[in-house]
């Protein structure tokens, strides 16, 4: 049936067999809403979303554009005709730039498959205790399907399938450097993070002890800087009364009353109090 349909949309939109069974894929993967694809009757890579957004490599030819989009919502229209099986949580991969890659997405939780495509014989890959995916995919070599439930990612890169905990992560999509060091990263409410991030729970079967980096332990507290004790600002050497130091009449006559009271009782001499009272009256 898959064959007629693709037969039957090359004949209506002018691509070839091939492109359009192309299409047809990255429909079914895109749970009949969305699609990425890469073929070279469709200018190269490019992306569609029911609803009107279109995106295609050759970005200036507008008539190949339109009868890209035209091909997406048939596609949509034959996969959702002769569906016999549902499915629900479109779990999308990134596109990336730059170099050639491979790349799709399919939506996990479904009860059944699409009359319209052969099962997949690298189904199953993930540990078989974890049961189905929420979500699974491929880009370039690298194989991935997440367990929202059991809180788990695995992640197949040649012969080895790796699991990881996700934590509180809620994983949206992947994407993986196509320059660098072609690392990989993935999406989630707390935006873009390092796979190299998660907890590794097992490798082929093997648990694996975490070789995650201890989270940073809070800086002990700085003791606060001992401050020298400031000198004193040098004073002019202070007379040996307090009323030396004033220059204000008011004050120097107040003065000079108080040491009148001292040489009346005899604790000043007079030549003591001739001496302040000249020094005294000298600053008015």
């Amino acid at each position: 049936m898959g064959q007629q349909i693709a037969q039957t949309l090359s004949n209506r939109h002018g691509f070839s067999v091939d492109a359009v069974s192309h299409m047809l894929t990255a429909v079914y993967n895109g749970n009949g809403s969305m699609a990425q694809f890469s073929h070279p009757e469709f200018g190269g890579s490019g992306q569609w979303m029911a609803g009107g957004m279109m995106m295609i490599g050759d970005m200036f030819n507008q008539n190949l554009k339109y009868r890209v989009s035209s091909l997406c919502d048939d596609c949509a229209r034959s996969i959702a005709e002769n569906q016999t099986g549902t499915s629900s949580g479109v779990f999308q991969s990134q596109s990336q730039s730059g170099g050639s890659n491979y790349q799709d997405q399919q939506a996990g939780g479904g009860s059944g498959e699409n009359s319209l495509f052969a099962p997949d014989p690298r189904r199953n890959w993930w540990p078989q205790e974890l049961g189905s995916p929420s979500a699974s995919g491929s880009q370039n070599q690298m194989r991935y399907a997440y367990f929202a439930n059991a809180q788990r990612l695995a992640v197949a890169t040649g012969d080895d399938v790796w699991l990881y905990d996700t934590l509180q992560h809620n994983i949206g999509g992947f994407s993986q450097q196509q320059s660098g060091d072609g690392s990989i990263t993935f999406t989630s409410q707390f935006g873009v993070v390092p796979l190299s991030s998660l907890p590794v729970v097992s490798r082929n079967g093997v648990e694996q002890t975490s070789q995650m980096a201890p989270a940073p332990e809070p800086a002990p507290a700085t003791p606060p800087v001992q401050q020298e004790p400031h000198a004193p600002a040098q004073q002019p050497t202070a007379p040996a009364s307090a009323a030396d130091a004033s220059a204000n009449p008011n004050d120097v006559f107040d003065t000079l009353n108080r040491l009148g009271g001292l040489l009346d009782k005899g604790y000043i001499t007079q030549e003591e109090f001739d001496r302040k009272k000249s020094d005294l009256l000298d600053r008015i």
